[in-house]
């Protein structure tokens, strides 16, 4: 029997010059592509296939969330539609059945199964669960009433350090609320550095090389 938990996978279509653009400031556009393109294709693999739950991947632009696509590595893919970070958030849990669906971040090279299984755990007895970042935003939110208004995410600062803060503040006062692991997401190459730092195997990783759609 399929399980009736969701995780849904957000990420930008891996595309030269439009993924981790802040990163590529520092390390050129190349190599900021063949690094999120590593990170996604290493996530997938890590949680795509858990049996745990079904793994779909909301991807924008929407005109390349289409399925058959290389990097998607077989998962459903859902485009995000337009509006900010809150109001796709919000929007595509509502085109999944039914369970709980919990979103995470697609340039986090830290997550594992465990991670999400954890967040899943806390739905049981939470209303939504958060992964905090080390910069303020989260990596992972959860829901288990996946019906939300679009509104409740509108007066988020996103990319600010006052990201989760905000989201907090917005939830209704009912809700019971839980955060699970705190993770680093990879902003820019002072993050990159930091990353390598606390990961010793990473230092000598090469990702695999890129053909720029």
């Amino acid at each position: 029997m399929r399980p009736n938990r969701h995780l849904v996978i957000f990420a930008k279509a891996p595309v030269l010059g439009q993924v981790k653009r802040r990163l590529a400031g520092g390390i050129g556009a190349v190599a900021a592509l063949r690094f999120y393109r590593s990170t996604l294709t290493g996530l997938i693999r890590r949680v795509g296939r858990d049996r745990r739950w079904n793994c779909w991947l909301a991807v924008t632009p929407d005109r390349l969330a289409r399925p058959g696509q290389s990097w998607s590595h077989g998962l459903p893919v859902l485009p995000q539609g337009t509006g900010d970070l809150g109001a796709r958030m919000a929007r595509v849990p509502r085109r999944l059945p039914p369970g709980p669906a919990v979103i995470i971040g697609s340039d986090i090279p830290a997550i594992e199964s465990a991670h999400v299984a954890r967040a899943f755990v806390l739905l049981n007895r939470h209303d939504a669960v958060f992964g905090p970042a080390a910069d303020g935003g989260y990596w992972l939110v959860g829901l288990h009433n996946r019906r939300l208004p679009f509104r409740l995410f509108s007066k988020v600062r996103w990319s600010t350090a006052d990201a989760l803060a905000d989201t907090l503040a917005g939830l209704p006062s009912r809700w019971r609320i839980a955060c699970c692991d705190n993770l680093h997401d990879i902003d820019d190459a002072d993050g990159l550095a930091a990353w390598r730092n606390r990961s010793p195997a990473m230092k000598k990783a090469s990702p695999a090389g890129v053909r720029p759609l």
